[in-house]
């Protein structure tokens, strides 16, 4: 790692919408350092095999994608340092101040691009990582629903992403979808069960209430899924069903616990932003990716964020004096 501390900009998260940023600020000239808290950069899009909805790629592997990023960030100068977790943002004498898990070193800067992104809430039943990586099981239908056509697929949850996905999946692209909820009545609004239940009418949609998934059987070569199990909450009678594919639809969970010292979140851990600018109400700090509230967690639209919070550090370094929105007064809200 390079012995220098000081950067223009330090962009927190080297996923697809950090990569984007950092392309930016790299291209013009600004000192630029992405710290990543994992063993390599990309975040979630290096879950998945196949992107088909990123414009300009037919298909490409999330792999693949982000090593076109990172050849694109690095040749222009960023520096990517990974196993970075960063712990704690201050600000001192006009300078942000990040401490990381290596406490021995700090690192200062004028301006912030935060991408740390969210995880997908994981629901660790037995048999869900090894099926994640075969990607037999999905938490995204509008990525990875195209992969389904004329099969049949379990959906889980009773939110509104649930059910609006349930029926995404069930009329585009599904032979046969069940979906299954805990309790006898779904969280979602009323009028998105009312869809629900209108599409089961003219759609294969078999709604089981109240179940929750117990394991996920994988094939003998470990490649598909042989079946799931569900049990009723209420006799305990466990079922199997016989399915190609799990789309789990249990919410998000941004990583920005450790930023409240910093600047306020809504409800959800989410960070309030302008949705113009993507500045938040800290001056000289900027949001971008699925971390920003009311974001629509692609791919696309988080390389976007990137992209226009670095345009925002040009008139910030000319007048760091004209930072005048205050996004944290909005009302709180969730992710898309």
């Amino acid at each position: 790692m390079s012995s220098q501390t000081h950067y223009d900009v330090i962009i927190i998260g080297a996923g697809p919408a950090g990569l984007a940023a950092a392309l930016y600020t790299a291209r013009d000239r600004y000192s630029t350092l992405l710290l990543e808290k994992n063993g390599l950069p990309g975040g979630q899009i290096m879950l998945t095999e196949h992107i088909e909805n990123y414009p300009g790629f037919e298909k490409v592997g999330g792999f693949e994608f982000v090593e076109h990023m990172k050849a694109q960030v690095t040749n222009f100068g960023a520096q990517i340092v990974t196993n970075q977790a960063v712990t704690k943002i201050t600000r001192d004498d006009g300078k942000f101040v990040i401490e990381t898990n290596h406490g021995e070193k700090t690192f200062t800067t004028q301006a912030v691009i935060l991408a740390p992104g969210s995880d997908y809430r994981q629901l660790n039943l037995p048999g869900e990582a090894q099926m994640r990586q075969a990607t037999r099981v999905s938490y995204c239908a509008t990525c990875d629903g195209a992969f389904y056509k004329d099969k049949h697929v379990l959906t889980i949850g009773g939110g509104n992403t649930a059910v609006e996905d349930t029926v995404y999946l069930a009329t585009r692209f599904c032979q046969k979808t069940t979906m299954i909820h805990r309790r006898r009545e779904f969280r979602a609004q009323k009028v998105l069960v009312e869809e629900l239940h209108a599409a089961a009418k003219e759609h294969n949609i078999d709604v089981k209430l109240p179940y929750v998934p117990v394991e996920i059987v994988p094939s003998a070569d470990g490649q598909e899924i042989d079946h799931v199990k569900i049990k009723n909450v209420e006799t305990q009678a466990v079922e199997e069903l016989k399915v190609d594919g799990v789309f789990i639809f249990a919410g998000m969970v941004p990583n920005t616990k450790w930023l409240a010292e910093l600047l306020p979140l809504d409800e959800h851990g989410y960070i309030p932003a302008d949705p113009v600018t993507m500045k938040t109400c800290t001056p000289g700090v900027w949001v971008a990716g699925d971390c920003r509230q009311h974001a629509a967690m692609q791919l696309a639209t988080a390389t976007g964020d990137g992209v226009i919070a670095a345009m925002g550090l040009r008139d910030y370094f000319r007048d760091p004096s004209a930072w005048s929105v205050q996004p944290c007064e909005e009302e709180n809200g969730g992710g898309y």
